[in-house]
């Protein structure tokens, strides 16, 4: 079994990871130009509004593989 330290070293990994990201969605959410990309598909009916944002999902996709690509080369794998 492992010892406390490494899991608890990985709980803070994983929170700051969990910080991280939710920072990056509440940035995204204020900002318009990423709501109104064509290729988001947005239905509205009565008392209910869903929203596909495939544009949106499409160019972080490709910049996270760019991104990870670049850290991967120089990490050295």
């Amino acid at each position: 079994m492992q010892s406390f330290e490494v899991i608890g070293r990985w709980l803070m990994f994983l929170g700051i990871g969990l910080v991280v990201v939710g920072g990056i969605f509440w940035i995204m959410g204020r900002l318009p130009a990423l709501q109104n990309l064509p290729g988001t598909i947005k239905i509205e009916r009565e008392g209910f509004t869903c929203i596909f944002p495939l544009a949106a999902s499409i160019l972080l996709s490709i910049i996270l593989t760019v991104v990870l690509n670049i850290i991967a080369r120089l990490g050295g794998r």
